[in-house]
């Protein structure tokens, strides 16, 4: 099968999973010639004695299938130097490593007392091509250091490709001394090509329109209708085993792919998980599937506590939530103290099944600027 962007997106629409869309096929077909001129035969020239190539900045409304296409083109890059992550976990890891390096430099360890330099030239060996999900800029200490990140990762010759709901002149927009990080953005636009996606369809809404959400009772038919809503929503993707890093700590998601993660009832309720958790999973993905949901009691009341939890999470961020459950949420905790208290994650659950929810963008951060 032929490997490139281009000929694997033409494959999915003759096969069904996809439609045809203009606005899809031009960003596509931009795509195919980075992933040309990515060839392994002919990448070490490309860095030795070339400028790198352009970037790529795909921006759009929400459902458009901006991830869809730079996931097409991610896959099919065979040279091992490649990153695919999300921006705000990227940005994490950034600080995190700050951190480290400075930890480092009071133990006498290191020299220097600017830690961007080595930071970013760690992250530039690591990987020539970073693929970036959801690329936005909310709060003033990621802003504050981006302009120097990125100017060492694009001298050592790394390739941006992103994703993001804001044009390039709009990030970070109402954010504390925003005059500072203007010249952040000019140097991102002389290194990507900036592309709108321009499809008049939100294929997130239009594959869960007229389609139930909530399963019951479990079963072999629940089981098999969130298999199939799955591979809708997924667009037929190959899910993955992943994590995200909350804190330092690892969050494991058993399966992933497109924006949607998929898991137990026992994977977020039964483990050691808190609201910051669950927050962060709401942050990062836009549907969140669970199954086996259970009927709970008094006796599971942290298991119903850590849910309570959950659904207050994905409702704040506006993630979408399908599920396979023994019963209506009204019914999933019928006795005990706590029941009354339930009955307010009983009701939002109800209109998280409604389509005036789900026609509601996801709420990721990147509307919350923090100002300090």
């Amino acid at each position: 099968m032929n490997s490139e962007p281009l000929a694997k997106y033409n494959a999915l629409i003759e096969s069904g999973i996809l439609q045809p869309d203009i606005g899809q096929a031009d960003v596509v077909a931009r795509l195919n010639s980075l992933h040309d001129a990515l060839k392994p035969t002919g990448l070490s020239q490309i860095f030795k004695k070339n400028p790198s190539p352009r970037g790529i900045y795909i921006y759009g409304d929400v459902g458009r299938g901006k991830s869809m296409l730079m996931d097409l083109f991610y896959e099919s890059i065979t040279d091992q130097r490649k990153r695919r992550v999300h921006f705000h976990a990227f940005m994490q890891e950034v600080h995190d490593r700050i951190h480290h390096y400075r930890q480092q430099l009071k133990q006498g360890l290191v020299r220097g007392d600017d830690p961007i330099p080595p930071v970013a030239s760690a992250l530039a060996k690591s990987a020539r091509l970073l693929c970036f999900d959801e690329f936005q800029v909310k709060d003033i200490a990621d802003a504050s250091i981006l302009g120097r990140l990125f100017e060492v990762l694009f001298s050592a010759g790394v390739i941006v490709v992103a994703t993001s709901n804001r044009i390039p002149d709009e990030l970070y927009q109402g954010g504390l001394n925003r005059h500072r990080f203007l010249p952040f953005i000019d140097s991102l636009k002389t290194r990507v090509d900036v592309l709108y996606l321009d499809s008049p369809t939100d294929y997130r809404l239009d594959r869960l329109k007229g389609y139930p959400v909530w399963f019951k009772p479990l079963g072999s038919f629940a089981r098999s209708e969130m298999n199939n809503a799955f591979i809708r929503m997924t667009g037929g993707a190959e899910a993955k085993r992943t994590n995200i890093k909350v804190k330092g700590r690892e969050v494991i998601i058993p399966s992933s792919a497109q924006g949607v993660a998929r898991f137990e009832f026992t994977d977020l309720c039964a483990a050691n998980l808190g609201v910051v958790d669950y927050l962060e999973l709401a942050r990062t993905f836009h549907t969140i599937f669970i199954d086996n949901i259970p009927v709970l009691s008094p006796e599971r009341r942290n298991e119903a506590i850590r849910f309570v939890n959950l659904i207050d999470a994905l409702y704040e961020h506006k993630a979408k939530l399908l599920a396979s459950a023994e019963a209506e949420p009204s019914e999933l905790y019928p006795l005990g103290d706590s029941a009354f208290e339930f009955r307010r994650t009983a009701s939002r659950l109800h209109e998280m099944q409604s389509e005036d929810y789900f026609s509601l963008g996801h709420n990721s951060g990147a509307d919350m600027i923090e100002e300090v």
